[in-house]
């Protein structure tokens, strides 16, 4: 794991594509059953401009498991959408900055709280509910699957609570992004919005596409 450099922003083209490598990677070792049928897609919106260029009209990545072969990269395809899985999408801003974050099963379980408080926060301030995270459908994570990309349980895998697994593996390859150079984080890196300055409120509120001024 410790060849892992950071390759780009999160969301980026070059940070998608180095996740669904990996992911492909290590899925093609796992001897999957090939009748197995499994989709998992993460699609960002409201990325800062530098992020899209090139033509680039989906930020976010793929994996798909279907027809005893495993592909993946940049975007969302529909046939990957279509096959049950593991599908969100988020606002770029509410996930980037923690997600840069490597942790184990108690890490994963605090940055869930202080995501929460965040939420809580931000729809205190704007007095209305917000969805900035969608899941799509129900998850389903087949045990192999999990064994390949949360355990690396196979032989000379590293697993999560060694560092290894998709998301630290993800959070390894992940560059810093400007925009929360000085916004008050948690302890997970969480954006702190209850602790942050009108203007700072303001600001991440609309890296999030958020109108603050809907106020209620």
């Amino acid at each position: 794991m410790s060849d892992i450099e950071p390759v780009g922003e999160f969301g980026s083209r070059e940070w998608c594509e180095a996740c669904a490598a990996w992911s492909v990677a290590e899925l093609r070792q796992a001897n999957l059953p090939r009748d197995m049928a499994w989709g998992f897609s993460e699609v960002y919106t409201h990325l800062p401009e530098r992020l899209m260029l090139g033509g680039r009209e989906v930020a976010g990545y793929y994996i798909l498991v279907k027809d005893g072969e495993i592909s993946g990269g940049d975007g969302a395809p529909a046939e990957c959408l279509e096959t049950p899985g593991f599908h969100i999408t988020a606002r770029w801003a509410a996930i980037c900055n923690q997600s840069g974050r490597q942790y184990g099963r108690e890490g994963g379980q605090q940055r869930g709280v202080e995501q929460q408080a965040m939420y809580r926060a931000m729809e205190e301030y704007l007095g209305r509910s917000l969805e900035l995270v969608t899941h799509h459908g129900p998850h389903t994570w087949p045990g192999e699957i999990q064994a390949a990309l949360i355990r690396s349980a196979y032989e000379g895998g590293t697993g999560y609570e060694e560092g290894g697994g998709l998301h630290n593996v993800a959070a390894k390859m992940q560059k810093p992004s400007p925009e929360f150079v000085d916004l008050p984080t948690s302890s997970m890196g969480v954006p702190d919005f209850a602790n942050m300055t009108e203007g700072q409120k303001q600001r991440f509120l609309k890296l999030c596409a958020i109108d603050a001024g809907r106020r209620q």
